[in-house]
């Protein structure tokens, strides 16, 4: 039997020993410093408030996962059009460019008041608050990787007969699928922030909603477990994302592959 195999492999579970060492080192912090529950419960606390209002959990779990995803449904979309066309000429680039910049240095907390003006209390702020913090990274790194083409090879190119057509769709757009699939980890992230954060604005539902409640009502259990559940499913679509750009762009990364196989 190759030693490699029988080797645990650490790479893989260290994800997993860390946050199991964080959550002793955090229940045995609360344990031994005598810290107020409604201050900092110990994960003991939060789990038996997950079993406790598991239902509400569940349902606003759902809730903010689905606004979330529609969100970044429509950002994907947006993303990649307006990245194309910022992307496709270095005149539109710097022209747009500072302007996309200066919208996305807007709070979109300012925003959402605008939005409950627009759409009222509910479901659609949240969609749209998802929506504006999440396709700003798609549309930079897709018009990024069409705008840099190295100036060298554009010029073999049109040496060799090739128009801008033909040099954005043969070279560009394959060159920034790496920077496209790469941005969708970091904008599922930001979906998630843009639901919340609407949801404790100007919605009757989801995970924010809940735990504004659960504020009110002091139940600081309820608050955490609030906070563990968006976690895990930031962490779940962070992973899905992941796989898809491992899969989708494979070929970008090479010698990673070459290592592992080696």
């Amino acid at each position: 039997m190759s030693t490699s195999n029988s080797r645990i492999d650490w790479q893989k579970w260290s994800p997993w020993f860390y946050t199991i060492a964080m959550f002793l080192i955090w229940e045995l912090a609360c344990s031994m410093f005598s810290i107020p529950v409604y201050f900092l419960p110990p994960p003991t606390v939060i789990i038996h408030a997950f079993s406790e209002f598991r239902v509400a959990l569940w349902e606003n779990s759902l809730q903010t996962l689905w606004t979330t995803l529609v969100g970044f449904g429509i950002a994907i979309v947006f993303g990649i059009v307006l990245g194309l066309i910022i992307g496709w000429s270095r005149n539109i680039y710097n022209g747009i460019y500072p302007i996309m910049v200066g919208f996305n240095s807007i709070p979109k907390v300012a925003v959402v008041p605008i939005l409950v003006l627009w759409f009222g209390i509910g479901w659609i702020p949240a969609v749209l608050t998802a929506f504006l913090i999440s396709f700003f990274p798609i549309v930079v790194n897709v018009a990024t990787g069409l705008a840099t083409i190295e100036p060298e090879l554009e010029d073999v190119l049109r040496a060799l007969g090739a128009k801008k057509f033909e040099i954005n769709m043969k070279v560009g757009i394959p060159r920034s699928l790496p920077y496209f699939f790469g941005s969708l980890k970091i904008a599922i992230t930001l979906a998630f922030v843009g639901s919340v954060i609407s949801e404790t604005v100007a919605a009757n539902k989801g995970i924010g909603h809940m735990m504004l409640i659960a504020q009110a009502n002091f139940e600081i259990p309820l608050v955490f477990a609030g906070l563990v559940a968006l976690a895990v499913e930031g962490i779940g679509m962070y992973a899905i994302m992941a796989f898809i750009e491992r899969r989708m762009t494979g070929w970008a990364h090479r010698s990673e592959f070459h290592s592992q196989a080696v």
